[in-house]
């Protein structure tokens, strides 16, 4: 192979790592967009009944969510929301009030990883988590997250 093959080809590969690597900034919770409906009163009653019933012990909880349904519907009154991009994942509450998705801002961000999967994690001060996916190894970059929500980041190869 002549020298000149041999820098194009490094050239390419050059190119080719690069372009996999990606910088993943916490998405702003006001630009979230619903993407699950939330659950109907009837469903909810439905699921404690189920979840709370005498075979409760399968599920082994403890006693925090099914000693009343009102503490269960705070837990599980839920829908599936994400970034406008749809790179970021999470459930929020359905009650308006204890959405958290008002004046948050990312403080952040963990990274956890399960056999080939890593998860990016967005941390807000209202409680939300919104997660991002890959099979790529990230690095979080949440030095000036706590002061600067511009700043959580997860760099990504």
């Amino acid at each position: 192979m002549k020298l000149h093959h041999v820098v194009v080809l490094m050239s390419l590969c050059g190119i080719c790592i690069s372009a996999s690597a990606e910088t993943l900034v916490c998405p702003e919770l006001s630009t979230l967009v619903q993407v699950g409906a939330c659950p109907a009163e009837e469903e909810l009653q439905h699921t404690f009944d189920g979840y709370c019933s005498d075979n409760a012990r399968l599920y082994d909880k403890g006693d925090k969510i099914c000693p009343d349904f009102q503490r269960y519907k705070e837990l599980k009154n839920i829908s599936l929301w994400e970034s406008r991009d749809g790179r970021f994942d999470g459930y929020v509450s359905c009650n308006p009030a204890k959405s958290g998705l008002t004046g948050a801002r990312a403080n952040n961000v963990t990274i956890a990883r399960q056999g080939s999967v890593t998860r990016v994690a967005c941390n807000y001060t209202s409680g939300v988590v919104l997660s991002h996916r890959t099979k790529a190894n990230c690095v979080a970059d949440s030095a000036a997250c706590a002061t600067d929500a511009g700043a959580c980041k997860a760099h990504c190869e």
